[in-house]
């Protein structure tokens, strides 16, 4: 584990181990320890270490600041740079094994007949539109209580991209708007 100094000067080093590090000068080794031994420093002291950091060395890409919003911003983005003197990288939490993939809502195999939880609006369209003669737009938006652009948006979204269901729409002979499924 890297162990942390400040001196007087307000300067960092990263030491292997305790004994190391010159008597006298504060150490921490977390972030923790960091914020508790700097809780009585005046915040403009956080600034003149971080722009001692900024166009050093192992800190290339850090910029100047004039001031830090709160204490703990401060501290925060400090150690985040500091780490960079580490000579290995900062400890982590242990690798967790991978998430199995599980199938999305609403997703379906090939053969499967895609599904909606049973009385949910979706399912209510669902059983509409999957009759022998489909739907009209105006049975829909009846049954549903929808605007005429309510229907054809969740034709759209949620039967045809999420679910995947080939939707038509043709015009019956009487010259009404309806919707059918069909395979895909």
């Amino acid at each position: 584990m890297t162990i942390f100094a400040i001196d007087a000067n307000t300067n960092i080093a990263a030491f292997t181990a305790v004994a190391q590090i010159p008597e006298g000068q504060p150490h921490f080794a977390t972030e923790k320890e960091f914020a508790r031994l700097s809780s009585d420093w005046p915040i403009t002291r956080f600034v003149g270490v971080w722009n001692a950091f900024a166009g050093g060395v192992p800190f290339g890409g850090l910029k100047p600041v004039r001031r830090f919003t709160d204490r703990k911003t401060a501290v925060t983005r400090i150690w985040k740079a500091i780490q960079a003197l580490t000579p290995a990288p900062a400890p982590q939490a242990a690798p967790v094994a991978p998430k199995e993939a599980k199938a999305s809502q609403g997703t379906a195999t090939k053969h499967a007949r895609p599904m909606a939880r049973e009385g949910s609006k979706k399912d209510i369209v669902l059983e509409l539109v999957r009759r022998r003669g489909g739907v009209s737009l105006k049975e829909i938006m009846n049954q549903m209580g929808w605007q005429a652009h309510t229907v054809r948006g969740f034709i759209s979204g949620s039967l045809g991209r999420k679910m995947g269901l080939a939707v038509e729409s043709f015009k019956r002979a009487d010259g009404e708007r309806a919707y059918r499924t069909t395979a895909k």
